[in-house]
C-alpha cells in the first residue's frame, strides 16, 4: 500500500493545530499571571491577537487543502446529506458561541473577568465550546470525506479535549469548593446531568439577545459561505 495521498498537507496543518493549541492554552494558563503585570484589558487583547494571527491562516489553508488526500467517502450528492451537515453546523455554532460570555469582556471593553456560570447552556454541557467543535468537525468531516478533513478534525477535537481537562483545573484552581460543587451538577456530555436529575433544563434562560445575535450569525455565514470560499480560494496557500 502506497502513501502517496499522504500529502504536505497533512503535516502542516496538523503542525498550524499543534501551534494555535500551545499558544492557546498556554496564554490560558499564564492569565493570572499575565493580568498582576499587563492588566486584564491588554492581556484579553494580546489574547486575541496571537489567537486569530494563528486562527485566520489556518482557517484560510484549511479551506483551500480540504479536499487533499484520499477521497475516503462520497455522500455530497446523497439526498439530504447537505441539509443534514447545515443543520449540524448551525447546532455547532450555538454550542462554540453561547450566550453565557459576556460581548463586551471579550472585546475588552468591560474589564475581562473569569465567571463561574452555571446557566444557558452550561446546563446542558459544561464545555459547550469542544461539544460544538465536535458537531462541527462531524458535519464537515461528513461533507468533505477526505484525510485532510479527517486528521483537521481529529486536531480540532483532541485540541478541545485537552481543553476540558485544561479548563476544568483552572476553574477548580482559581473557585475550589464552589467549582466543585458546579462539576458535581453539570455533565460534559450534553444532557447526561439533565437526565441524572442533577441539573435541570431552563429554556426561558436561551430567551435572550445574544441567542438572537447567534442566529442572525448564522444566517450571514450561510448567506457568505461561497463568497468566503471563493475568497480564500483566491490566496495563493
Amino acid at each position: 500500500m502506497t502513501f502517496d495521498w499522504l500529502t504536505s498537507s497533512h503535516w502542516i496543518i496538523f503542525g498550524m493545530l499543534v501551534g494555535f493549541a500551545i499558544a492557546h492554552s498556554g496564554l490560558a494558563a499564564l492569565r493570572p499571571w499575565a493580568e498582576k503585570r499587563i492588566g486584564a484589558r491588554f492581556y484579553r487583547v494580546l489574547f486575541a491577537l496571537v489567537s486569530l494571527s494563528i486562527a485566520v491562516p489556518m482557517i484560510i489553508y484549511f479551506y483551500n487543502h480540504r479536499y487533499d488526500g484520499l477521497q475516503l467517502w462520497q455522500v455530497q450528492g446523497v439526498p439530504g446529506v447537505q441539509s443534514f451537515v447545515w443543520v449540524l453546523s448551525a447546532i455547532s455554532f450555538f454550542f462554540l458561541y453561547p450566550a453565557t460570555f459576556n460581548l463586551l469582556e471579550i472585546a475588552a471593553i468591560q474589564k475581562p473577568e473569569v465567571h463561574l456560570f452555571e446557566s444557558g447552556i452550561i446546563r446542558v454541557t459544561r464545555h459547550p465550546q469542544m461539544v460544538g467543535q465536535v458537531i462541527w468537525c462531524i458535519a464537515h468531516t461528513l461533507w468533505l470525506g477526505t484525510t485532510f478533513t479527517l486528521v483537521t478534525s481529529i486536531g480540532l477535537i483532541l485540541h478541545h479535549l485537552f481543553g476540558v481537562w485544561h479548563g476544568d483545573r483552572r476553574l477548580s484552581a482559581r473557585y475550589g469548593e464552589a467549582f466543585e460543587k458546579v462539576r458535581e451538577r453539570t455533565s460534559i456530555i450534553p444532557f447526561v446531568a439533565i437526565l441524572e436529575k442533577r441539573q435541570t433544563f431552563e429554556w426561558k434562560e436561551f430567551l435572550r439577545p445574544s441567542y438572537v445575535g447567534v442566529s442572525i450569525f448564522i444566517g450571514l455565514l450561510w448567506w457568505a459561505h461561497p463568497i468566503l470560499v471563493d475568497a480564500t480560494s483566491r490566496i495563493p496557500w
